[in-house]
């Protein structure tokens, strides 16, 4: 079956269409809607395909496509529920259940046939969390069986029918930011988190902070501290605790209200900048007698306050490495931060440390945002790479520790990479990798790459996987030996099955040091046959290229953090429209476990 994924953009529900199709052999290309019907049209008349699946769309499909092919649209709602703020809503108005439609388009936007539904309790998250672990599943399984019977001559989709008891959903509006306003006197803790939870991700919740209009992201409710309403009353990290009727709220993110719309969402403590600590009179009204600054201590184990993004758990002989970084980017001081953290973690009586990461993002690689905020953006791209190749080279040189990759949520780019420096990688089904660079502007990437991915997949794999850039699943990163072993797709169910398997790796003191004398060995035997310093050398001299020597990466890193949507679907991705070569057959060949051909690293 020949399926087209028509999509708003490439995104993490996309991907994940992307690859289980990929993994399943169907044909498989993908077409953005980028607002042109004429291009959007041409595309579904090149490839020509038996079905077309939606998973992301943020404007309508034009008549002439759903009318001549089968289209189906994934909508982020209980059956009957209608309207472009579904999950706002429900998580605004603390639903205890929520779901994921998939239906056929229509004339009135989600009142077409209903082909699949499923439901799922709603966790107390946020919007992008939701949408990224509960939604996200629940979509993939309506895929799945809308696939099951697309053939079947019997099957009629369930026609949107308010009289019917089954359909208990309804049209909603377009949420607006006055839906979403904070009241500090009158909401308490729990309300506030709700409101500034249904707008993560996009587009915030629109408030005043120290005089100014910001976006507020990325909310937990303190249990502790408490002030006068409206005030800031203590920092910890880069987030900020401000309280409110009952208590306080700590809020992590912030992003301002800018003229031209191209405010950047950073750290609360960086984006307010010297407005924390210098507010003009007039606003003086707005703080407390002062700022308690938070200490933390990363040599304690476990979170010590609810927007900690480092943190490390000890049980038994195993420590559990926590760094999650709000949407997996990791700037400057975040990489060296979880560097130090690691030392002294590395420095414990332990035999395993696991990395952990954040359970929506494992991790993405260097924080563009913080690079675009930066007064040169070149110099702090140079920063950053050089402070993720430090973190990745001394989880490298581990000698006396098994060190193990828990992969629970997405990795890309360095992320990806980073994964490989452990001695060991397994992955939570349904994970998306994508270990590549290149479409940030002919990027090179860094991450002793050129080390790390080569010794587990080849050089032929290697190289044509950071030239394609396409996702993998984690079954597919498994067959191409990215990964060692794939577990449970329920984020429950892996942290328990990860712990098991520590622990049955560590149980047996021998075995422990035969695993150690043997990285010890292949350590020795590679540095000999080249230094990790001359793979390190090699990358940044190219990517000292890409920051200094070309716009195309600068270029790329603003159209990323601006969200400025493409002019057109990249040829890798429409494969229906590439007329030189076929990434498909790349795909192809990943989905047997094959390694195709292609040309050695150009510095192994």
């Amino acid at each position: 079956m020949r399926i087209l994924l028509v999509s708003t953009a490439f995104s993490g529900l996309t991907q994940r269409f992307y690859t289980e199709l990929v993994d399943a052999g169907y044909q498989v290309s993908v077409e953005l809607h980028l607002g042109d019907p004429v291009r959007l049209l041409e595309g579904v008349k090149l490839f020509q395909p038996d079905l077309i699946i939606c998973p992301y769309l943020t404007r309508r499909i034009p008549a002439d496509i759903y009318r001549h092919y089968k289209c189906l649209i994934v909508h982020p709602g209980i059956k009957g529920d209608r309207g472009p703020s579904s999950l706002d809503w429900a998580i605004q108005e603390n639903q205890a259940d929520w779901g994921v439609t998939l239906l056929e388009a229509d004339a009135e936007m989600d009142a077409g046939a209903i082909w699949a539904s499923r439901t799922f309790p709603m966790r107390q998250a946020s919007k992008s969390s939701l949408f990224n672990r509960e939604v996200t599943q629940a979509a993939v399984e309506c895929l799945w069986e809308a696939l099951s019977v697309a053939k079947a001559p019997s099957f009629k989709p369930m026609p949107l029918d308010y009289a019917h008891p089954a359909i208990s959903g309804k049209l909603r509006p377009a949420m607006k930011q006055l839906d979403r306003s904070i009241d500090w006197q009158r909401h308490g803790s729990a309300e506030i988190v709700r409101r500034i939870r249904a707008a993560d991700g996009s587009p915030g919740v629109l408030d005043e902070v120290c005089g100014q209009p910001f976006y507020l992201f990325n909310a937990q409710i303190e249990t502790k501290l408490v002030g006068k309403p409206g005030t800031i009353i203590a920092v910890a990290e880069q987030a900020i605790c401000r309280a409110c009727a009952d208590g306080a709220v700590w809020i992590g993110h912030l992003q301002p209200k800018l003229a031209d719309g191209k405010g950047i969402k950073l750290p609360a403590t960086l984006a307010l900048g010297d407005l924390l600590h210098t507010p003009p009179k007039t606003m003086a009204r707005l703080f407390g007698a002062s700022i308690k600054t938070l200490d933390i201590d990363y040599t304690l184990p476990g979170q010590q306050f609810p927007l900690q993004e480092v943190w490390f758990d000890l049980e038994g002989e195993v420590a559990y490495l926590h760094f999650a970084f709000h949407n997996g980017g990791m700037s400057t001081a975040q990489c060296r931060l979880l560097a130090n953290v690691y030392r002294h973690v590395a420095g414990l009586k332990v035999k395993a440390i696991v990395l952990m990461g954040g359970e929506d993002f494992w991790s993405n690689g260097i924080h563009l945002n913080h690079i675009q905020a930066a007064d040169n953006a070149a110099d702090e791209s140079w920063l950053n790479i050089n402070a993720i190749d430090d973190l990745i080279r001394q989880i490298i040189d581990t000698p006396d520790k098994l060190t193990i990759t828990a992969v629970a949520g997405n990795a890309g780019a360095g992320g990806a990479i980073l994964a490989l420096a452990a001695d060991k990688v397994w992955a939570r089904s349904g994970v998306v990798f994508n270990p590549h660079y290149r479409n940030m502007g002919g990027l090179y990437g860094s991450e002793y790459w050129t080390y790390l991915l080569p010794k587990r997949v080849g050089h032929e794999v290697a190289e044509r996987l950071t030239a394609a850039c396409l996702p993998l699943s984690a079954q597919q990163a498994w067959r191409l030996g990215m990964v060692d072993q794939v577990l449970d797709s329920h984020h429950s169910l892996f942290a328990v099955q990860v712990k098991q398997l520590v622990q049955r790796h560590i149980g047996n003191d021998l075995l422990v040091l035969e695993a150690l004398q043997a990285k010890a060995r292949h350590r020795c035997r590679d540095e000999a046959e080249k230094p990790l310093a001359r793979y390190r050398q090699g990358e940044l001299a190219r990517m000292f290229e890409n920051f200094y020597g070309s716009a195309d990466y600068h270029t790329a890193r603003q159209a990323f953090v601006f969200k400025q949507s493409a002019t057109d679907t990249p040829i890798n991705l429409a494969t229906h429209r590439d007329t030189v070569h076929d990434d498909s057959k790349l795909s192809a060949a990943i989905s047997n476990g094959k390694q195709p051909k292609a040309e050695t690293l150009q510095n192994s």
